[in-house]
């Protein structure tokens, strides 16, 4: 089974999270995520696009360290990095959900 990586905390930096948020699919991923604060399985964002587009935007927030991804036999589950992120940058993500 193939494991993927995640950043560290400590090493997210801000420029990372705006650059990855910059995208509008990966947006409405986003806000999804926030609004609901549950873990999603990827298919569940099948209406945004092809699922070969979508995974490259799963692995954008992921590698930039909004996401993580939890890979359950052959489905993966998606969530945001809500506590962690919150905790590095205090009420960032609100206020970037709040001006959506």
């Amino acid at each position: 089974m193939k494991n993927l990586s995640h950043p560290a905390t400590a090493d997210i930096k801000l420029e990372q999270i705006l650059y990855a948020l910059s995208e509008p699919i990966r947006l409405a991923i986003f806000r999804e995520l926030y609004k609901s604060n549950k873990e999603r399985n990827c298919s569940y964002f099948s209406d945004l696009g092809k699922k070969n587009n979508l995974s490259h935007h799963y692995k954008m927030l992921r590698e930039n360290g909004l996401i993580r991804v939890r890979i359950d036999g052959r489905q993966r589950f998606i969530s945001l990095r809500l506590d962690e992120l919150n905790e590095r940058f205090p009420g960032l993500l609100e206020s970037i959900y709040e001006s959506l």
